[in-house]
């Protein structure tokens, strides 16, 4: 079963995936589309709000992040980690329970990061919204690095996030019952 979503003027057809016995969700994945990602980069920096950053959680929203940077030519984005590495000298963290995510899932930036974002605008980004627990840990995150949430957007808002006035997406992704239709 498939999904034929439109995405700002251009189509893809999303596989449904069991989450629960009675709920699918449609699966967007940008690794690898290369067409999908220029064109959501473009389409989200149109309605971007005035920013200094971008910062995005590991990983499906990575390729959009790459690409909203290079299009703007900027010289540095945040990649917020789903943990520490080697190579981070600090680290601030922030655990949270995403929809898509089994168990708990922690959110990492660097201290070295922490401190450039200080004072700046960051525009938070991801692929898609859902629960919004994600997002509220990448505000947490860029918070307490003293920096300053200039927006949220995100590709697509599924179920109820697309309701939400607070964050900036492309298009809404609605929930599917077993059987494939959308749930009311």
């Amino acid at each position: 079963m498939t999904y034929t979503i439109d995405i700002a003027g251009m189509k893809r057809d999303l596989p449904l995936c069991h989450v629960s016995d009675d709920l699918l969700i449609g699966a967007f994945v940008m690794f690898g589309d290369v067409e999908i990602t220029i064109h959501c980069a473009k389409e989200m920096l149109k309605r971007a709000p005035e920013y200094d950053y971008l910062i995005a959680p590991e990983a499906k929203a990575i390729p959009l992040l790459y690409e909203m940077a290079r299009q703007t030519h900027a010289e540095k984005y945040f990649l917020a980690r789903k943990n520490a590495k080697a190579y981070m000298q600090g680290v601030l963290q922030v655990d949270v329970q995403s929809i898509t995510t089994q168990g708990m899932q922690t959110l990492v930036i660097d201290t070295a990061d922490a401190e450039l974002m200080k004072g700046h605008r960051i525009l938070i980004i991801d692929d898609v919204i859902s629960t919004g627990e994600s997002m509220h840990a990448m505000e947490v995150l860029v918070e307490r690095a003293g920096g300053i949430v200039a927006g949220r957007m995100a590709v697509l808002a599924e179920g109820d996030a697309a309701e939400r006035e607070d964050i900036i997406t492309l298009a809404p992704l609605p929930l599917f019952n077993a059987d494939g239709t959308v749930k009311s």
